[in-house]
């Protein structure tokens, strides 16, 4: 017997032989039923998907000879004729090639002559959004009042392209892709056919490539099961049709995840000396990265995934989080538009391998988020600790302490109180009874209680505590001051950098005020930058010729431009 192409042979003969188009054979069958027979249908869909099998199919149910039925016979004259393609009452026009105003003529002047043998005169027309403009103008009239014995059945893979008023003259029939579950049990079952084993793993993997197309999806296999020796396994595929075998990408990300670029790339070398492209190496990681993504989020269907979810390492599974698996996706989808365009394609993959690389220390957007909250929870001395600080973001040898309100009870002397550094005899402030706050509760963090003191050392910390709360940065500039010291009445204090000096300077009145109320009389501020060490550093030659002929001195020039600004300052 002549050799059948799968998708030939195992087209489908009956409604119920239809594979994922439930709706589509149920509504049909039940128009047969009842007779309520349209004379023009519109099946739309994706390619493959059964919308000119289902134009024959009906078009046997309405021609069998044993009646007009919802499931033909299959083994009378007109079923056969129908599914050879040679009844004289059934004709089938490619819109492709037929499309001008001249074939629609042809076809308006046939419709006036009745069936020869047939119960109807059945035109199937496929891809008929290529018919002109004017062409289907000049079908308008004869599919809105053609002879009751004629049935238009219009087929298109491109809907839009079909005018709206055609579309209203037809019961429109929209074809969906079929589902990967019922792809691979037709797999399976053509597989017993003939006799030949599969696996389960290369099943799926050629129903996952046919991307809803049972053609497609047949002819795919027609192709594998030709070298695959009567058995059909994953790992053939992918060295038959040089494909990227999973545990070679799996080496390649671990190498990543281990933050080793170099094994990376020597790895990714390999695979591209053994004939993959770039562009189906950059398709395949693509794919696996999507299936880690998947199975990070909890999902293992095999169908989803193409394979079963033991083949994918558990080491990148455990390093890298949703976060980190998202972007590298993004890297590879990204990769694969910029290789059209790219100078050496292969450049563009090396890049995105090495990015990978330093994948583990990315940091998503909603992470950085959470560590800015909880930094400003603990500069704003609110409930510190009440949101997690990630330890990758802040970590330093020496974390600030924050300053701890004076708290009332117990033993100790309390600032403010007798026996404290801040407490001034013969001064309006006496010690504040106990709190009778629990303890298991926190006080709030109101303005301090009003402080005195009797010395420039005091009145440092003393500041400090005071604006805590209303001006935390002011706070953290202070504690980094150096000497402090007061003549005739000014406050003299000196900084490290010229930011300080001007973070200070423009808060001045803020701490002469707060000064004056501390310190018990009105106080200037002067801030001034701290002498720097000279460091008598190696002068070269030309540069001490010229000092000492001009007699000229080395001047420190940011020093000069600070002092000048003060002074206008001033």
């Amino acid at each position: 017997m002549e050799y059948q192409v799968t998708a030939a042979r195992r087209r489908p003969q009956r409604f119920e032989d239809l594979l994922g188009q439930d709706f589509v054979a149920a509504t049909l069958q039940k128009s047969i039923e009842s007779g309520k027979i349209a004379h023009a249908y519109l099946f739309s869909g994706p390619r493959g998907c059964g919308k000119t099998s289902s134009a024959r199919i009906l078009a046997k149910a309405l021609n069998c000879e044993t009646g007009t039925v919802a499931t033909p016979c299959g083994v009378c004259t007109s079923c056969r004729e129908i599914t050879a393609g040679s009844n004289i009452d059934v004709i089938e026009i490619d819109g492709a090639s037929n499309t001008s105003v001249n074939d629609v003529r042809q076809i308006k002047d046939e419709i006036l002559f009745p069936p020869n043998v047939s119960r109807y005169k059945i035109y199937i027309i496929d891809e008929v959004h290529m018919l002109s403009t004017s062409a289907f103008n000049a079908l308008l009239k004869t599919i809105e009042e053609p002879p009751p014995y004629v049935v238009f059945i219009f087929a298109t893979t491109e809907l839009h392209k079909v005018p709206a008023t055609i579309k209203s003259r037809c019961q429109h029939f929209n074809f969906k892709l079929v589902d990967i579950e019922v792809l691979k049990q037709a797999l399976a079952d053509t597989a017993a056919e003939l006799h030949i084993q599969a696996d389960d793993e290369a099943l799926y993997w050629i129903a996952r490539e046919a991307t809803g197309s049972v053609r497609d999806c047949y002819t795919l296999f027609d192709q594998v099961a030709a070298f695959s020796d009567g058995h059909i396994t994953f790992e053939k595929i992918q060295t038959t049709l040089g494909l990227t075998g999973t545990d070679s990408i799996g080496a390649l990300l671990s190498a990543c995840v281990q933050k080793d670029a170099a094994a990376a790339l020597l790895t990714l070398d390999g695979i591209l000396q053994n004939g993959v492209s770039t562009e189906q190496f950059t398709v395949d990681c693509t794919n696996y990265l999507r299936s880690l993504l998947l199975i990070r989020q909890g999902i293992t269907k095999e169908s989803l995934i193409g394979q079963r979810a033991e083949r994918f390492p558990q080491e990148i599974l455990t390093t890298w989080g949703a976060q980190q698996l998202e972007r590298a996706l993004y890297l590879f989808l990204q990769l694969f538009k910029d290789l059209r365009y790219s100078l050496n394609p292969r450049y563009e993959l090396e890049l995105a391998v090495s990015r990978l690389a330093w994948l583990s220390d990315y940091v998503s957007p909603q992470e950085l988020k959470a560590a800015f909250d909880a930094a400003q929870q603990v500069l704003t001395g609110g409930a510190v600790g009440t949101a997690p600080v990630p330890k990758a973001v802040f970590s330093s040898s020496a974390p600030a302490q924050p300053v701890k309100a004076p708290v009332s009870g117990g033993g100790a002397p309390q600032k403010g109180g007798a026996g404290s550094p801040f407490f001034k005899p013969g001064s309006s402030s006496s010690p504040k009874p106990a709190d009778s706050t629990p303890a298991s509760q926190p006080k709030q963090a109101a303005s301090p209680p009003p402080l005195t003191v009797d010395s420039i050392e005091e009145l440092k910390e003393a500041l400090m505590q005071q604006l805590q709360i209303e001006h935390t940065m002011l706070a953290t500039a202070l504690g980094k001051t150096l000497n402090w010291r007061e003549t005739d009445g000014t406050l003299f204090i000196s900084v490290h950098t010229p930011f300080e000096v001007q973070q200070l300077q423009r808060e001045k009145n803020v701490l002469a005020q707060k000064a004056a109320a501390l310190y018990g009389k009105d106080l200037k501020i002067q801030i001034t930058l701290a002498e720097e060490k000279t460091v008598q550093a190696s002068v070269p030659a030309r540069v001490e010729m010229v000092l000492r002929n001009l007699k000229g001195t080395i001047i420190d020039i940011r020093k000069k431009v600070i002092e000048e600004e003060l002074e206008e300052t001033e």
